[in-house]
Order: structure tokens, then sequence, then C-alpha cells
């Protein structure tokens, strides 16, 4: 196994670097392709969410693949090699492995412990089976994240260490306020009828909001989860695109989390609905930014990931197999700085970068959620008066001090155990083809001493014979028992790569037999895991 990610997240990037490296669907799949097609890997899976971008790949090799891969990414998101490279983090085989479990299990999401990342990681794998691009490696790493994140809901209280990014964003809006006193009495527009905008119209409801509107491009969504929100009792109804400034200016809260490519809120337009003008003039981002990653308007399979866990170490470097410090993935620097930022770096940059979140001083006439990326809400709006706006920046700010739950603990053990277990089946999984050619080989020569036997006692009845060829199979199945368990054992532990060497060089065992058995395994293996998905 030589796993290798590179990627971005609200971890070591900035919101306004994650908008602008934002993956369209499209470009997902040239992505891959691309990768596949580069010659240092030989599977590729993207992991684009709200708040990151992270390429995983089985490589051949280390500083090659670092390189193509950030190339890869610079080239696709559309951010300068040069500029997205400070924001890149790299990991490696099993700290790969370890980084993908926890992500799985919503240790490095916004809110600790937030569960939609598990279906963004579902899509993943289900993109790549389809393009043909995910094998053996990432189809098995993938599900394995998938049972680990589950089980990590399962067995901890980590649910209880966070919220969803919703209910977050929405506790940010009330100011300290229960949630449901807060929204008592008020109508709320929620923009976009993707996953995470049905999230946030069913959370709303549960407040006991009196009126959810929904608006949405295509208008049979909208009217699709204002019939499910009115199955709830919830007081519901559709309006167009067109309609959402009129309906901006009856409404007390505004949700908004589509895939449009520019700002579908402006400064201006928010300053109308409430009857004010901008205070101070703020430059909007430009119109043209690339489409969403997540939260789209029609692409209800992909949803906003959540915030971050504080002290969760962006960088764990790359690591050669034994944990040694890799050597630099460039050619030409001395450090990993070129294609990863330490994690004490990161956190003084964005410190840098914060930016205090106005509260208005008088009442808040309109509440502002903003959950796109990149953001739908133009952050001038935080400039009129009476205008209180929380966006997917200002979450992650507000999370970064949130307290730990002593169940993370558990869930990094969990992790930490399941890292531990798949290495090691990843490593017998190794020997397995050569293990199979070793038994062939064992058969033909059976089949050929039993027909040489054959040969010189042609007087055997069909009794006798079958009771001599039972005979031969069993000594040799009996000699060969012991050395195959222990050899798989063996196998199974750190730096037991070699044993598979081992065995086909004092068995002369065909290249290309142990090459034709890998092949057959990983088609089945291929076939069963489609089937899953």
């Amino acid at each position: 196994m030589s796993l290798l990610v590179v990627g971005l997240s609200h971890r070591s990037a900035p919101v306004s670097v994650l908008e602008r490296a934002s993956l369209s669907a499209d470009a997902q799949s040239k992505l891959l392709h691309d990768t596949l097609a580069a010659e240092p890997a030989a599977e590729a899976a993207v992991l684009a969410t709200c708040n990151r971008i992270e390429l995983y790949a089985d490589v051949d090799k280390f500083h090659a693949g670092v390189a193509e891969l950030s190339t890869l990414l610079a080239q696709h998101s559309g951010v300068g090699l040069e500029e997205l490279t400070p924001y890149l983090y790299v990991h490696y085989e099993d700290r790969a492995v370890h980084h993908l479990f926890s992500v799985a299990c919503g240790l490095d999401s916004m809110v600790v412990g937030e569960g939609q990342i598990l279906g963004q990681i579902k899509d993943t794998l289900a993109l790549g089976q389809e393009l043909h691009t995910a094998g053996r490696l990432l189809n098995d790493l993938f599900q394995q994240a998938l049972r680990v994140g589950k089980r990590a809901h399962s067995e901890t209280g980590i649910d209880r260490a966070g919220q969803s990014l919703v209910t977050f964003g929405l506790e940010q809006l009330a100011s300290g306020a229960p949630v449901e006193q807060w929204a008592k009495g008020k109508r709320a527009l929620v923009i976009g009828a993707g996953s995470m905008s049905s999230l946030a119209a069913a959370t709303l409801a549960r407040t006991g909001i009196d009126e959810v509107v929904v608006a949405n491009r295509t208008h049979a969504r909208a009217e699709r989860l204002v019939e499910i929100l009115g199955e709830s009792g919830t007081a519901a109804r559709a309006v167009a695109m067109a309609d959402v400034a009129r309906e901006l200016t009856r409404v007390d809260i505004a949700v908004s989390c589509t895939g449009a490519t520019g700002l579908v809120l402006t400064g201006e337009a928010v300053a109308h609905a409430v009857g004010e003008s901008l205070t101070e003039p703020v430059q909007a981002p430009p119109a043209g930014s690339a489409a969403a990653m997540g939260c789209p308007v029609d692409f209800p399979g992909t949803a906003a990931a959540g915030a971050a866990m504080a002290g969760f170490g962006v960088v764990d470097g790359a690591l050669r197999a034994d944990g040694a410090a890799a050597a630099t993935p460039g050619g030409d620097t001395d450090s990993l700085e070129l294609h990863g930022s330490w994690a004490e770096n990161t956190e003084r940059r964005i410190t840098r970068e914060r930016r205090d979140i106005p509260v208005p001083a008088g009442p808040v006439r309109l509440a502002l959620l903003d959950l796109a990326m990149p953001r739908d809400i133009d952050a001038a709006a935080h400039r009129v008066p009476g205008v209180r706006l929380v966006d997917i920046e200002s979450l992650a700010e507000a999370s970064a001090d949130a307290p730990m739950a002593a169940d993370v603990d558990q869930v990094r053990s969990i992790v930490s155990d399941e890292v531990a277990a798949f290495g090691a089946a990843q490593r017998a999984a190794h020997i397995t083809p050569t293990v199979v050619a070793l038994r062939a080989m064992a058969a033909e020569v059976v089949a050929g001493e039993v027909a040489r036997l054959e040969g010189r006692l042609p007087g055997l009845d069909d009794k006798q014979r079958s009771e001599v060829t039972q005979t031969v199979r069993r000594v040799v199945d009996k000699l060969l028992h012991a050395p195959t368990v222990r050899i798989k054992q063996l196998a199974a532990e750190p730096g037991g790569a070699g044993y598979a060497d081992a065995l086909r060089t004092l068995f002369d065992l065909d290249p290309d037999t142990v090459a034709a058995v890998s092949r057959a395994d990983l088609n089945d293996a291929d076939v069963k895991n489609r089937g899953r998905s």
C-alpha cells in the first residue's frame, strides 16, 4: 500500500482560498481521470465538500506523487500552484488512513462529531466506482472509513460533542438564547433545496417557526421540500428564485446554500430588504468564482461539512512506513513547506486573518445564515444596520474555542485501533496472491505425480486410485498449512511486505501466475464493491 493524500481544508486555508479552489462535479471527474493518467497514480478518489478538497491516490513514488497531485489540484481548482501550495497538507500510508478515518468520525469537522461527512465519503466512493478510478485499495479504504464513522457514532457520544452545522449556525444567530425561543413567531426563507438546505428547513421546522418559504432554481424540488415540511405540520410554500428579493422583505430569517457561481444575495439587496443602506462599501467576491463543491441546489447527494476540532493537527508530515520523517516532497526545497503547511504556521496565518463578527447595536431585523461555499451572501451584509450574518467563516471562528467532549478521546482510540487493523489487513492481503499461486503450483505437482503413478501401476481400480490421490493431496496440504498460516500472520505485521518476495523466491513461483491471481482478485473485489453502492 502506498496511499497518498494531498489536500486543503478549513483547518489549513482561509475561506477565501477554499471558495476559489472549489470543484464542480465536472471538475471532480476530470481531476480523477487526469490523476489516473498521471504516471505515479494507479487509483484515485476526490473528497470535495464545502470545507475541504482532498485527492487520494495509490502511488508508486512518494515525491513524484506529491508533486503531481499538488499540480493537478492547482490546475483543476483554478488557483495557481504557488498560491495554493502553502495551504496544502500531505499524509502518506498509515497517516493517510488515520486522516480519512478521523474525517469520517467528524473529528476534523467544523462542528466536532457531525455526521453529514459520512454521506460525502459515500458519494466520493460512488464516484470513484462509477468512473473506475477506485481500485482495491481505495474501495477497501473508503468502505472501511464508512464503517469506522458509523462505529464512532454508535459506540460513543461523539454526537454530543458537536451539532449539525445548521443547528450551530442558528445558535450563533440566536446569540445565546434558546433557538426554539428565539425562532418562535418568526418566518424563514430557505434558498436552495439540496441536502443542506433541506436540513436547514427541517431544523427550522423543529424549532416551531411559523412559516418556511423555499426558493429554488428547480421549482419541482422546492415543491417537494414544501410537501415534506407540510407532512410534519409546518406551514410552508415554494417560490421562484426571482421572488427571493420580495420574500426577503417579509421574513425574519434567511438561510442560503446553493450551487450558484456568484452571489445570491448582494449587500444592496439585503439593505433594501430592511429599508437601510450600507454603512460602508465592501467589495464583493468575484461573480465568476468557481462552482460550489458542496451544498448544491440540484445535487442532493452532497451536503455541507462541519467545523474544526481545536488542537487536531493539520499536518502530521509525510511519513515513511517506519514512521520516520520523509524527505522533502519537492526536489528544490529543504522542508515540507512546498507541499504542506505546518500546523503552527497555519494557525498563526488564520488567526491574523480573523475578523470580529459585527453584531447590530439595535434589534436584529433580519438574521442571515450562509452555508454555501463559495458564499451565497455578500459579506457587505455585515455592514447593514439591523442585519446579523453568520457564514462558514464565522462558524469556524466561533467553534474554534468550543469545549472538547470526553467522547473525542474515545473516538480517537477507535480510529487508532481501526488504522492498525486496516494496515494489517492490507499487508495480509498483499501476500494472498502469492499463497494462492503456491498452492496452485502444489496442486499441479500432485496432479503430475498421480498421472505418472497411474502409468506405472495401470492395474489400480478407481477406489485405489482415489485413495492414493487423496493421500498425496493430504500430505502436501499438511506440509503447506503451517508455513502459509504463519506467513500470513507475519505479513500482517509492520514490515511484513517482504515475506511475499521471500516466498516467491524460495518456491521459484512464476511472477505471471501471481500477477494473474492478483488481477482476478481485484476484478472480483471491484464487482462486489460496486454492488454495494
